[in-house]
């Protein structure tokens, strides 16, 4: 089946997919660093296959030599049952390229431990065309705040209940990039280009007071 959507050098992208049947595609913490050294291997002109270097630890496979980045990861979020990236196509074909070898490289390795055969996914990934900074800049928020539905199911529909207790449960879910932005010092790092977005915060501050302010538009609407 044919994209509708065409990728285009310099355009940012929302991406996301989900476990087939909204099965959960990350059972605990070992998965979870799995796909993060996967996001980061996979962003490469180079062949590089994670098996090869099953021994090593998420600090050391995130300090793998790589060829040229496929794309500029901006920001990603994992939960439980699926993904959500943010990337800027910076080549022809490198989203594709990119998403190609994430997708199957964790497929084969969940599989594997698991047991299982067949899809893993809900289908392709899907994608949005991020066409204009109010919306970058929302979606920058959306899929950093999208942990907080662990621990509040209704905050969206709803509003936030404590947003205290968000607050801290997203200082503490190491599994996004928002700890980078918030301006944690840590090896996940190395996964995203935080200087693919344009200049919107000023610091770690503004961008954390930023994404965290619709916390409190959701629960004053």
């Amino acid at each position: 089946m044919t994209r509708k959507i065409e990728f285009s050098d310099g355009e940012y992208y929302h991406l996301y997919n989900r476990g087939t049947e909204k099965r959960p595609i990350f059972r605990h913490n070992k998965d979870r660093d799995r796909f993060l050294a996967s996001l980061y291997v996979a962003n490469s002109d180079n062949p590089i296959h994670i098996s090869n270097h099953d021994a090593l630890s998420l600090q050391k496979l995130l300090a793998l030599t790589r060829g040229a980045p496929l794309v500029e990861l901006s920001a990603y979020c994992l939960m439980p049952n699926h993904f959500h990236l943010i990337v800027r196509e910076i080549c022809e074909g490198g989203i594709s390229k990119f998403m190609q070898k994430l997708i199957t490289g964790y497929t084969m390795y969940f599989n594997l431990i698991n047991e299982r055969t067949g899809s893993l996914f809900q289908g392709r990934f899907k994608a949005e065309h991020i066409d204009n900074d109010r919306y970058l800049k929302y979606l920058i928020a959306y899929v950093h705040l999208n942990p907080v539905s662990i621990i509040e199911p209704k905050w969206k529909e709803n509003g936030i209940g404590n947003p205290v207790r968000a607050q801290r449960y997203l200082d503490s879910y190491r599994h996004s990039s928002f700890l980078d932005y918030a301006g944690q010092e840590r090896d996940e790092r190395h996964i995203i280009d935080m200087s693919s977005l344009p200049d919107y915060f000023k610091n770690s501050m503004d961008f954390k007071a930023s994404v965290l302010e619709w916390l409190n538009f959701k629960r004053n609407t």
